[in-house]
């Protein structure tokens, strides 16, 4: 590891395992690696709680179809929701620039309380400090989350079995082409947007059809689909195959990374999700997905082929194997 943090260490790929593995968890906590969940679970008087954290820090704080602040709620939301928990209840910490426009705070804050009427959670407490020009970047925020769960089922990063098919909700890469372009003005002649998204409705659903055949979910963001799907494997201890030919990519993220060099399958999602389900339940799932508003592109995209210490393939579409690797540095800083 190196002497000094790097923007690839908070890329979500495997920088950031690296810092947090060898570093920050042996030293605030030791959980292992196949219980790194987006929620932790927690049992409290009988009640099975899920509680989770994270900070926004992207850059622009408006970009097409969002901003910093809806962002953060729907972030906090997906990441309860991934461990099978409704959403309840958030804070929101906000650390604001000198010299921020209240016009601009406005705007957020606005667009937080709307996010968080949409999801039906209430913002409950929070913080504010604000520190002097060029100390921080207009506005970072950090948001936490309470769920409770519905169902006894458990849903974990850990859960993937061989023989599970491999199900997300919609295209790929729109979130992190959407940030890229506002970012550096690119013309890209496409009306790319995020798909950030409250996505706890679609996971009640998925539960309430596929019950203990949904062994995982996660919302593929920083590290894309492919580091993902590499952290499942990892925690489950086997191998995943994805069909190139299946996967979901529209055609402006596609021209716009072909562009650009990038791989759709590391670029980052804010209102996707990936669902680990036993094959006999699969089509079912699929099924209910589609009818949902944030799933009418549902598809299965590959299965879990074999007990291993964790690869990820892609079939390709002329029929070879290639070997699919966690993100190394930082394929696009601060996207959310």
């Amino acid at each position: 590891m190196t002497d000094i943090i790097l923007l690839g260490h908070g890329s979500g790929g495997k920088l950031s395992h690296q810092l947090l593995d060898e570093l920050i968890i042996p030293t605030l906590s030791g959980v292992a690696q196949r219980d790194q969940n987006d929620a932790a679970v927690l049992n409290h008087g009988g009640q099975r709680l899920a509680f989770t954290t994270d900070s926004y820090v992207v850059d622009p704080i408006f970009f097409p179809g969002g901003n910093i602040g809806d962002l953060a709620i729907n972030g906090t939301v997906n990441d309860l929701a991934m461990a099978g928990a409704r959403p309840v209840a958030v804070s929101v910490g906000l650390i604001l620039e000198e010299g921020l426009p209240l016009e601009d705070l406005r705007r957020i804050l606005a667009s937080m309380k709307q996010a968080a009427q949409s999801a039906g959670v209430a913002i409950v407490t929070g913080d504010t400090k604000v520190v002097p020009r060029g100390k921080a970047d207009k506005i970072f925020i950090n948001t936490s989350g309470i769920g409770v769960f519905d169902h006894d089922y458990e849903v974990r990063g850990s859960g993937a079995r061989v023989g599970d098919k491999i199900l997300i909700n919609g295209s790929i890469g729109d979130h992190g082409m959407a940030i890229l372009a506002s970012r550096e003005g690119l013309d890209l002649e496409a009306d790319i947007r995020t798909d950030s998204a409250a996505l706890h409705e679609l996971v009640a659903e998925i539960i309430a059809a596929g019950g203990e055949a949904v062994h995982a979910l996660r919302d593929p963001t920083r590290g894309g689909v492919a580091t993902t799907l590499k952290e499942i494997a990892l925690q489950s201890q086997v191998d995943i195959t994805l069909e190139e030919a299946a996967q979901p990519v529209r055609q402006e993220v596609a021209g716009a990374c072909a562009i650009l060099g990038l791989d759709p399958l590391f670029v980052a999602n804010e209102g996707k999700l990936l669902a680990v389900v036993a094959p006999e339940a699969a089509e079912s799932v699929l099924a209910v997905m589609r009818r949902h508003p944030h799933g009418a592109e549902a598809t299965i995209i590959g299965e879990v082929t074999g007990a291993s210490d964790g690869k990820v393939f892609m079939r390709t579409a002329i029929g070879g194997l290639r070997a699919i690797e966690m993100l190394a540095g930082e394929q696009l800083p601060r996207i959310c």
